[in-house]
């Protein structure tokens, strides 16, 4: 777990409402929200650059954030971001706060690691990752950064679920914990080759009523083609 800290600086937010919002992305600002663990939303304002610059970092979106709102600094998660369809400009953040004696529900990227030792690797393989995070359920103070999935070992033809990978202390899985879905992470496989069927038309020769192409035996200029369709006229 890494010991990466992400602090943004916030406003109070006076003006609500889709003209006010407006008015704050043309500022090079990004409205955003905060709430739960039994307190008051507080509408906030971030600044985008800053903000675009936090967001660039895998961590930013696993870890338990500071935001500071004056003298006064809130503990919260990434709970949600509406980015603009086109441009690259952050629309919106909602923010949870964290309890620490509440358990948080989080999806947590996975890093595989070993690949080039494995097996399967050596024979031809290739890997096929099924997933690239799962959704944990733990206490802020044990969430982790990522989860590191060991691959090493792997042969040909090999999977592995959910239940082969090595949690830390105090982190369970959401699917296996409440669901009991036991779901694939990664394969490794001989790559399938898919050919493509080449079909090859022979000509037809001797076809009756065929009228030879221009510059093949038996087969009139244009100039008198022409010229017997006008006599025929």
């Amino acid at each position: 777990m890494s010991a990466k800290t992400f602090e943004l600086n916030a406003e109070i937010r006076e003006n609500i409402g889709r003209g006010a919002s407006r008015r704050l992305r043309v500022a090079d600002k990004v409205p955003a929200v905060v709430y739960g663990a039994g307190e008051q939303p507080l509408s906030l304002v971030l600044d985008h650059k800053k903000t675009m610059h936090a967001l660039s970092h895998e961590a930013f979106y696993s870890h338990i954030l500071t935001i500071n709102i004056g003298k006064k600094s809130e503990k919260v998660i990434l709970k949600a971001m509406q980015r603009h369809p086109a441009k690259p400009r952050i629309l919106h953040m909602d923010f949870l706060r964290v309890r620490a004696d509440q358990k948080l529900h989080m999806h947590i990227p996975l890093h595989f690691k070993g690949e080039e030792l494995a097996p399967g690797i050596k024979e031809g393989g290739i890997f096929s990752h099924v997933m690239s995070d799962i959704q944990v359920s733990c206490l802020p103070a044990d969430l982790p950064e990522f989860i590191e999935v060991d691959v090493s070992n792997m042969a040909l033809n090999d999977v592995l679920h959910l239940t082969n990978i090595k949690l830390p202390k105090g982190v369970e899985i959401v699917a296996l914990a409440h669901e009991g879905h036991d779901a694939p992470v990664v394969s490794l496989h001989i790559p399938k080759i898919i050919e493509e069927e080449v079909i090859e038309v022979a000509p037809v020769e001797g076809e009756e009523g065929a009228i030879p192409a221009e510059g093949e035996e038996g087969a009139a200029p244009a100039a008198d083609q022409q010229a017997e369709g006008e006599k025929k006229e």
